[in-house]
């Protein structure tokens, strides 16, 4: 998979909904409930991220929930990738880029939405192909403000900033032009998870789909 086929692949899914949840799941069993729930609301691009045991189990429970499009995140080696994609994952995130983890994902034609923090980073990536991009942490590396001042000089790329996006300041990065989406953790609290309130969730999901 080339760079760009990539791209076009991210920001299609990016256009699905306003906000991809990113998932931290301890336990699988709550991962065809947790699916159901985010895709019943109207988020049907979900991320799980690769830093708990259960994670690629997870992927692959949530890979059949029909709807869904189910993606690893927190991808940072080639064995990273090859792992998520043999569990069932169709696109990767990443919290940064390197060649080798670009490269891999390449090899194995999984759409990566490499992260880059810097507008130096972002234009390598340009450079490589990549023009649909993570920018993380967003509001550790200055929010809104900051990827609209990137906006500006670098309008070829369009971002889904994750990293401290929540309700309250998703809608200012929504409206920016150079953002295609946000990713955040908050439409699935773990508490709500643990306590098995899939309602509690689906309506959260549903507050969210409803920011653009």
């Amino acid at each position: 998979m080339t760079p760009q086929d990539a791209s076009t692949e991210t920001e299609r899914l990016c256009r699905m909904a306003p906000v991809i949840p990113v998932l931290v799941i301890d336990d699988v069993a709550h991962a065809l409930p947790l699916a159901r729930a985010l895709v019943s609301g109207g988020l049907p691009v979900l991320e799980v991220t690769l830093r708990t045991p259960a994670a690629l189990a997870a992927i692959g429970e949530m890979a059949t929930v029909e709807g869904g499009v189910v993606g690893a995140g927190t991808l940072l080696t080639p064995a990273d990738v090859q792992a998520a994609k043999n569990a069932g994952a169709r696109f990767g995130v990443s919290p940064g880029a390197t060649d080798r983890l670009l490269d891999a994902c390449e090899e194995a034609d999984l759409p990566l939405l490499p992260g880059a923090a810097t507008a130096t980073e972002a234009m390598a990536l340009l450079e490589r192909g990549y023009s649909v991009q993570k920018f993380f942490p967003a509001e550790a590396n200055g929010g809104a403000k900051a990827l609209k001042a990137i906006g500006a000089p670098i309008p070829q790329v369009r971002f889904c900033p994750t990293g401290g996006v929540s309700l309250g300041n998703a809608g200012d990065h929504l409206g920016l032009s150079n953002v295609l989406c946000v990713g955040g953790s908050w439409v699935a609290p773990k508490d709500m998870m643990e306590a098995g309130d899939w309602a509690g969730i689906t309506a959260l999901a549903a507050e969210a789909a409803g920011l653009r």
